[in-house]
């Protein structure tokens, strides 16, 4: 079976990597990938958001499945076009990925269908969003509606932060096209917990849940990033918040689609904050959270290829899903300066027994040698029985890999782990 993958960060190379343990997938290409994902997948320099460039690749290659894995692409219609010229994919089409495509239609869906989710209020004309943020509720967020690589949610502590935001994404384009409209929303508290979940558009399995850590630096201060670790299970997800989420959230949501004729097909990222009133959403993601990857796939026990096979067909209830009882630990390796300025093109060395266990993100090779070339080098995962095992773990693996200019948080799941000491 040769199998396609769209994108080229440490999520898809988690995915390449649990796809080659099936015996059946004989050749992975990855669109564009890296030069980490070299080593597990033939890499092709087409671009993720290059569809008629992917579409005629496919095509020619004669690609059997393809996993649209990057958010892009999903909300552009690569699946569609795919699934025009007769090829099948993990991920949902163009209808159903406007969950992530759009915060303006996702809040309205959520208010519509009548989940929970934080009160907000919509604009398209600058001038109105500014007038609304100077009178407003503060701590406020403030987010632009269309993709913006996990950085278009800007958390304001101040009015002055709220103004800021407004002009940054509304006036400045800080985000082009997807800051055209913005949500302003209340703020809300409580720990993040991320919750991915296969759907066939009918049966939905969520994942073992996981939490992310947003900010650049240690605890929890700096700018907002893609995800500087991750840890899971997450112990704010107790087997009460679980019920409650799954009731009033997860299985509502997967319902609603397809009665508004956008059934959700492939892997759907719910990002929760457990409130003081319950578990409420922060936002949809149409596909698998990076770099929450990194650590639900190490922890699945079943084959995700025969996973997402029975998401495409719409026979996931017959396919088993299960998960060790384990945990697991990412910590990512970035370039000093992410999410701003950052040098790179710095060697890097993975001793050969760490080679498993780390996710490439941002690097090239070039002359044999693998070099940085991205803010997120590397994802670098620990397991263990227990999370005080997986984060350990996942440290010792740190300390034993090496390039120039190398940073990352050293409290990855301690906040978690004080959350395990007081049940």
């Amino acid at each position: 079976m040769t199998i396609m993958v769209v994108g080229g960060g440490g999520r898809e190379h988690a995915i390449i990597k649990k796809l080659k343990e099936n015996p059946a997938v004989e050749r992975i290409y990855c669109l564009p990938g890296n030069g980490g994902i070299a080593a597990d997948a033939e890499c092709v320099p087409i671009g993720s958001t290059d569809i008629p460039a992917i579409v005629d690749f496919a095509k020619k290659t004669g690609i059997d499945y393809a996993v649209v894995a990057q958010d892009d692409p999903l909300v552009m219609g690569c699946v569609d076009e795919l699934n025009k010229i007769g090829v099948p994919c993990f991920g949902p089409d163009k209808k159903a990925a406007i969950i992530e495509g759009s915060k303006v239609f996702s809040k309205n869906f959520m208010k519509k269908h009548g989940i929970p989710t934080a009160e907000y209020e919509v604009f398209e004309d600058a001038d109105r969003a500014l007038e609304y943020v100077k009178s407003c509720k503060i701590p406020t967020v403030v987010k632009a509606d269309g993709p913006a690589l996990g950085k278009g949610a800007l958390v304001c502590m101040s009015r002055e932060e709220a103004v800021s935001a407004v002009k940054e994404i509304m006036e400045d384009k800080k985000f082009g096209a997807s800051g055209d409209k913005i949500v302003v929303e209340e703020f809300m508290t409580g720990p993040e917990v991320t919750v991915l979940s296969f759907t066939d558009g009918e049966t939905v399995v969520p994942m073992v849940s996981s939490t992310d850590h947003k900010r650049a630096h240690d605890n929890d201060e700096g700018l907002n990033t893609g995800g500087m670790g991750t840890v899971a299970p997450s112990p704010y997800y107790t087997k009460e918040v679980e019920k409650e989420a799954l009731e009033r959230i997860i299985l509502p949501t997967v319902k609603a689609m397809k009665a508004e004729g956008r059934p959700f097909k492939g892997c759907l990222y719910f990002g929760l904050m457990i409130t003081p009133e319950g578990p409420k959403v922060v936002e949809y993601n149409c596909r698998f959270g990076d770099p929450e990857t990194q650590v639900v796939l190490p922890l699945l026990k079943s084959d995700l290829l025969d996973i997402m096979l029975a998401t495409t067909n719409g026979r996931l209830k017959d396919v088993p899903v299960e998960f060790s009882d384990g945990a697991a630990c990412c910590v990512i390796m970035a370039s000093d300066g992410y999410p701003e300025k950052y040098e790179k093109g710095f060697e890097i060395t993975i001793p050969d027994d760490l080679k498993d266990s780390v996710y490439v993100a941002g690097a090239k090779l070039e002359d044999e040698k693998l070099l940085t070339s991205g803010g997120r080098v590397l994802g670098v995962v620990g397991r263990g029985e227990s999370l005080p095992e997986a984060v350990k773990a996942a440290y010792e693996k740190v300390g034993r890999i090496g390039f120039g200019n190398a940073y990352y948080r050293r409290d990855i799941g301690k906040k978690a782990l004080s959350a395990l000491k007081e049940r």
